[in-house]
């Protein structure tokens, strides 16, 4: 068969619109398509690709498992599950862990647990969720309800109720809006689609001596800052915040679909047995995976190099700013970095994109303003070195265009 772009349009929903390229083969943080032409990866599988491409370990632990147990459901256990969710136990807060097949599950499972031990422990009043303007946190309906932007959400007819969102770093909204009937705050501890926000300490100290004195659960959402992305295993520990429930995906599997979500024994016991389920969840080939992952991420010297490269990339697009001035900051933290745009340049993120991959870079957007990285957090030096060239390339072409 012939493969080509123009049959994504026959034959898939057109929900998506990928570019002309077809990647067929990667490599650590390079990746080539159909032509061979090499790109550079910048993007990460948007945050996932944890540790690149194809890692040998992550592939070998993959045929391992692969040529032993591949699926049993939740009727029964499997050792790659249950290893998996006691390192995660170890390594953070948390005390029990239920495993998903994406962020979006993940956060839905922690939406439910909020309001059920809210129901159970308090009353059925108690059922607010509080979530921040142009946060993200999925697209089911539930999550992308909480996510705090409308346009995701909107055209599907009524929501689910009882959900309002205030301005991210905004404690005074946050503090107007809580009360006694609020059963959960949900936040990322550093905004990725939303533009690559971090919190200040004081908002994140805030928002959870808020919740502790309205008794409502505070949620992280680290799907996409979870498992060493800013330089800490996950965000919350460069925060100094611990939150009630935790929900991670993406990195966690290293590309191969899995979520998380981790809390306390006295909040996890309020979903009991029948009140909450997923066929594929801890599936045994995801679990021995991501128990390789997190074994490789979760040492000094990745964490480490996380920080040392952030400021490669820093650097880097400081310089490339210092000649074409197109840039109004440089963002984020670890290898979620956002470049943004502009006044001159503002709404045009997409064509510094597009002019990347023209120069044979991968990289992605945060909103209309935004051009993100979110690179393998072992990425070679060098790649990060030519990467940037080849993104100074790219800005060449779209500022004297």
């Amino acid at each position: 068969m012939n493969v080509t772009r123009d049959l994504f349009n026959e034959v898939m929903v057109p929900n998506y619109n990928p570019a002309a390229i077809i990647p067929v083969k990667g490599l650590g943080s390079r990746l080539w398509d159909q032509a061979g032409t090499e790109y550079i990866d910048f993007a990460g599988g948007i945050a996932v690709n944890v540790l690149g491409h194809c890692h040998p370990e992550l592939v070998n632990t993959l045929k391992k498992q692969g040529e032993t147990l591949w699926h049993l459901s939740n009727v029964l256990t499997n050792e790659p599950a249950l290893r998996l969710a006691k390192e995660l136990v170890n390594v953070t807060f948390a005390e029990k862990v239920y495993f998903a097949n994406s962020g979006a599950e993940a956060n839905e499972a922690a939406l439910k647990l909020a309001r059920r031990y809210a129901l159970e422990k308090f009353s059925e009043e108690k059922n607010q969720i509080i979530a921040f303007k142009q946060g993200f946190h999925g697209r089911t309906f539930f999550t992308v309800t909480v996510g705090g932007q409308a346009a995701y959400s909107d055209g599907f007819g009524p929501k689910p109720g009882n959900i309002e969102h205030v301005e991210y770093n905004d404690l005074a909204a946050l503090e107007a809006l809580i009360s006694d009937k609020t059963c959960a705050v949900m936040m990322e501890p550093l905004q990725g689609e939303g533009g690559i926000i971090s919190p200040t300490n004081e908002f994140a100290k805030g928002v959870r001596a808020l919740c502790d004195k309205h008794n409502a659960l505070l949620i992280f959402d680290e799907v996409q800052t979870g498992v060493g992305r800013t330089g800490d295993l996950f965000a919350y520990m460069g925060l100094d915040v611990v939150p009630d429930i935790l929900t991670s995906a993406k990195a966690l599997g290293g590309g191969f679909p899995i979520g998380a979500m981790l809390t306390t024994t006295a909040i996890a016991e309020h979903l009991k047995v029948g009140t909450h389920g997923s066929t594929y969840g801890g599936n045994p080939l995801a679990c021995a995976v991501a128990e390789t992952v997190l074994k490789i991420v979760n040492t000094p010297e990745v964490l480490n190099g996380v920080k040392r490269k952030e400021q490669l990339y820093r650097s880097g697009l400081q310089a490339i700013n210092q000649k074409y001035a197109c840039f109004s900051e440089i963002r984020g933290k670890g290898l979620l970095i956002g470049a943004v745009l502009n006044e001159q340049y503002a709404g045009r993120a997409r064509d510094f994109l597009v002019a990347s991959a023209d120069e044979q870079l991968m990289c992605l957007v945060a909103g209309a303003n935004v051009i993100r990285f979110a690179p393998s957090l072992v990425i070679p030096d060098e790649d990060i070195q030519q990467g940037l060239v080849r993104f100074e390339r790219a800005v060449a072409k779209v500022v004297n265009a």
